[in-house]
């Protein structure tokens, strides 16, 4: 599948296991699973560097098909979810961060198309999420107020 904003292909990445089959050489039961992510919550990780560290660290290739839930939905019933999802929380950083830059560099008109592109994904994404009752109805994309969350 292409790129949003581009025409180049998706980057090369790992790949979830073919077969949705709990392994047998698999040593933990669902329930020390689920206590490892709240655990790693606990610590501050993210639901993503949750699942890389339960791959590489406990060799547990996929946590939906051995707890029957994703670790996002374990979370939200621990109440240790946050409020703003990671992947809207990743790009509103990543505006922040240009912003930034384009305060010192005025002139670049490659960051400032940048801006606007990063900018209408995370409307696009905050729609999305407040259709889907993840964020609340009334949040607000506010460049100048988000950045005083993410510094």
């Amino acid at each position: 599948m292409a790129r949003m904003h581009s025409g180049a292909r998706g980057k090369s990445r790992s790949t979830k296991p073919s077969k949705k089959v709990v392994p047998s050489w698999l040593k933990y039961k669902p329930k020390e699973i689920e206590f490892l992510i709240v655990k790693f919550a606990k610590e501050g990780k993210s639901p993503s560097q949750i699942g890389i560290y339960l791959r590489d660290e406990y060799g547990i290739p996929d946590v939906k098909t051995i707890v029957k839930k994703s670790i996002t939905k374990i979370l939200k019933e621990k109440n240790l979810s946050k409020e703003v999802p990671e992947d809207l929380m990743a790009l509103i950083r990543k505006a922040v961060f240009i912003r930034k830059h384009l305060g010192d560099n005025k002139q670049d008109m490659t960051a400032k198309t940048g801006l606007i592109l990063t900018e209408s994904k995370i409307k696009r994404l905050t729609k999305y999420y407040r259709r889907t009752g993840r964020l609340p109805l009334n949040w607000k994309y506010d460049p100048e107020k988000i950045k005083l969350v993410v510094e």
